[in-house]
């Protein structure tokens, strides 16, 4: 992945971006008319607020991190598209099916003809999406301990799942017949959840480009669906213009309270236009009363918007909020035949370890093409949320301490790390706060006792431990305070599978007096 920026470092970067920006930077020829429908040459909201300006210092002025994003934790994403019709693969078989000598290429051919007789398109009609039904699935959410949805609003295949006056393909003019992410957004809200949206525009333009280089349907250009054919990651302004004009529609129609966008929106000729959406959809959230979230995974200040790493997790506490976002299934974001899902117990170990450095998880699912989630993802999800029904105290609304925890497992980090689960000992554990109380959440269980090293007496000083007790125990629990550290016995009974949240009660803030230096200690190890 490439290194994302902190905030001063890409202020000095951006001088150097927009420059080749307004050098003309292009790098494709290929042109199409933007239609006009939003006027992408201001940043003023309906109302006319213009607070933010399109530029990192006049946005980082003004934004701040809601309160329900870094309170909330734990979101779902949604891939669900025409891709779950072929099944095959992963979502990028719209892309793949036309790149020749791949595996999806020829599964095409052999399943479904060569691809002048059936591109891609020709999937739409199977996409009916029959037993899709929003508030089943909103319910699910909720039932998993979800605080916020994020659906896939368009991919980078380019079919819209809502209602676009911009992008003739769309799920209410074509397959499902259905406004999938207005349905999505009404039951999502009516549950008390935060409703966001993604959207892949941006990648659409070079995304079917391996069509042209054989004959294949994705040469017939009136075909919008397939895009500008572009080289990949290759833009031009007309472009940048059209993206825009479709993110705007993005932020009028349905009011998001989060939109999370894919890599190549740090493009240099995306990104003063990507600036110029900030702006505009901040602006338009002030007007709503709303606090909103933008997540990109590259490219921009972490003090403008959040930073969200693909597939991993962070070696370290950050400055500012900041996600994960991960998928349940391991080969692919969308249903796929043959899928292999992650253990609820490892996707719990994940949430702890992210929550405990000052991040979200943000975990997919993938539905069939007809509507249904598959049973083992339910279980999943349904496991986890009955893991938070007993230490959602420990989860939610929790912030950092000086450190996020101690251990001797070796935890992967990084981007496209974590399809394989750590190893735990009860020796491991992951450290939040929420005012006086302090959570030590261990990794594994052990029969007689836990020793948090962290907790000596050194480190606690005079502050006064008012009572220790395990979220979802009844049993008292035995403890002392040694040199070492706090020695916690473990009660009789297990109350939860996966992990344990040890609940120590101090007679003052944990934040503000007992750990007074943890925002030197995050600033130190933050982004």
């Amino acid at each position: 992945m490439k290194q994302h920026f902190s905030s001063a470092p890409a202020r000095k970067a951006a001088k150097r971006i927009l420059a080749m920006a307004a050098a003309g930077v292009c790098l494709a020829a290929c042109v199409q008319p933007v239609q006009k429908g939003y006027d992408v040459d201001s940043v003023a909201s309906a109302k006319g607020t213009e607070v933010f300006k399109p530029d990192w210092d006049s946005i980082a002025a003004h934004y701040k991190f809601p309160q329900w994003f870094t309170d909330g934790k734990f979101g779902i994403f949604i891939h669900w598209g025409v891709y779950a019709v072929p099944a095959f693969g992963n979502e990028w078989y719209a892309r793949n099916m036309y790149q020749q000598g791949t595996p999806e290429f020829n599964h095409h051919v052999e399943t479904y003809g060569p691809q002048t007789e059936f591109g891609y398109k020709d999937f739409i009609p199977m996409f009916k999406a029959e037993k899709f039904n929003a508030d089943e699935w909103a319910e699910l959410f909720k039932e998993a301990g979800a605080r916020y949805v994020v659906p896939v609003a368009e991919h980078h295949d380019g079919f819209a799942m809502y209602d676009s006056e911009l992008n003739e393909w769309n799920s209410v003019k074509m397959g499902p017949k259905k406004d999938i992410i207005g349905l999505l957004k009404a039951a999502v809200e009516k549950r008390g959840m935060e409703f966001g949206l993604s959207s892949h525009r941006a990648e659409n333009a070079w995304f079917y480009d391996g069509g042209m280089k054989f004959p294949s349907d994705v040469q017939d250009t009136t075909i919008t669906l397939y895009g500008r054919r572009y080289a990949q990651e290759q833009y031009t302004e007309d472009f940048a213009r059209e993206w825009l004009e479709h993110t705007y529609e993005l932020v009028v129609k349905y009011q998001p309270s989060l939109i999370w966008f894919d890599w190549t929106v740090n493009n240099p000729v995306l990104m003063p236009y990507f600036n110029r959406f900030l702006a505009f959809y901040y602006n338009n959230a002030l007007d709503w009363g709303k606090d909103v979230v933008v997540n990109t995974k590259q490219g921009y200040p972490t003090d403008v918007q959040v930073w969200d790493m693909e597939r991993g997790k962070s070696d370290k506490m950050m400055v500012h909020p900041w996600q994960t976002d991960t998928s349940v299934g391991k080969k692919s974001w969308c249903y796929v035949d043959g899928e292999e899902n992650k253990t609820p117990k490892q996707i719990v170990h994940d949430l702890i370890d992210i929550v405990s450095k000052n991040g979200n998880l943000l975990l997919n699912i993938g539905p069939r093409a007809d509507g249904t989630i598959t049973d083992e993802q339910k279980n999943v999800l349904l496991s986890i949320g009955k893991w938070l029904k007993v230490n959602g105290e420990a989860i939610y609304g929790t912030r950092c301490w000086k450190k996020y925890g101690e251990g001797d497992a070796v935890v992967t980090k990084g981007s496209f790390s974590d399809n394989t689960a750590a190893k735990y000992t009860s020796r491991d554990m992951r450290f939040t706060t929420k005012g006086n109380d302090f959570y030590a959440i261990v990794l594994n269980w052990d029969a007689d006792h836990v020793l948090v090293r962290s907790l000596d007496k050194a480190a606690i000083g005079d502050a006064e431990i008012k009572g220790v007790s395990l979220l979802g125990s009844a049993e008292k629990l035995r403890w002392e305070q040694t040199d070492e550290g706090l020695k916690i016995y473990f009660p009789t009974q297990k109350p939860c599978d996966y992990a344990y949240s040890f609940k120590i009660s101090f007679d003052r803030e944990v934040g503000t007096n007992l750990a007074s230096e943890a925002s030197n200690e995050v600033m130190k190890h933050g982004a």
